[in-house]
């Protein structure tokens, strides 16, 4: 069962070379997904602060979603923190969900439906993958769980299915996954 949508709500992600930042509020929504590479600590307020300028929304969400990795350590780790500070200071859940989730259709619209495979580069031949069932852009269910696998071990598993390798995460689709079925009680992965 979904929970209801927040007014305002904030997803970020910092797992990947992409700073992703996505905010919704009724009758709007706004999207960032800009690579910065290892910048995400030197660049993540100041463009959290301008997507709420140029949605002429005060700075102060009623919910986060926070992309939980796979990623660099210090990559998660940022967003991670300066979510849980938001969520601390406005007094607002900061729910979970993982990157890979972001990754289930492009920043053009609306991706594939059904199983769907994406992954993130692991480095040394191996990618961070899962499979998931996708309905209206958002992640239905779970067919292979988030886990590390030999790049040729995972490409068999998705064979014959649309597979996204290392793209930009898509915002939104990350912010709907939080408001679907983002976790309270979330950790970190990395890779």
């Amino acid at each position: 069962m979904s929970a209801p949508a927040a007014p305002v709500t904030l997803a970020l992600d910092t797992a990947t070379p992409f700073l992703t930042l996505a905010l919704s509020w009724p009758g709007g929504a706004l999207t960032l997904s800009q690579e910065v590479g290892r910048a995400h600590a030197e660049r993540l307020a100041d463009e959290t602060g301008a997507l709420f300028g140029r949605a002429g929304l005060p700075f102060r969400a009623d919910a986060l979603v926070i992309g939980t990795g796979p990623g660099s350590y210090t990559g998660v780790r940022v967003g991670a923190s300066y979510a849980l500070g938001l969520g601390r200071v406005w007094g607002a859940p900061v729910r979970g969900v993982a990157t890979l989730e972001a990754l289930v259709r492009g920043v053009d619209g609306p991706g594939p439906e059904g199983r769907v495979a994406v992954s993130l580069d692991a480095r040394r031949g191996n990618v961070y993958g899962a499979v998931y069932e996708v309905r209206g852009g958002v992640v239905a269910g779970v067919v292979h769980p988030p886990r590390k696998l030999p790049l040729e071990e995972f490409e068999a598993l998705a064979s014959g299915l649309p597979h996204h390798r290392d793209p930009a995460p898509d915002g939104l689709a990350l912010l709907r996954a939080g408001q679907d079925h983002g976790q309270a009680d979330w950790a970190l992965a990395y890779l």
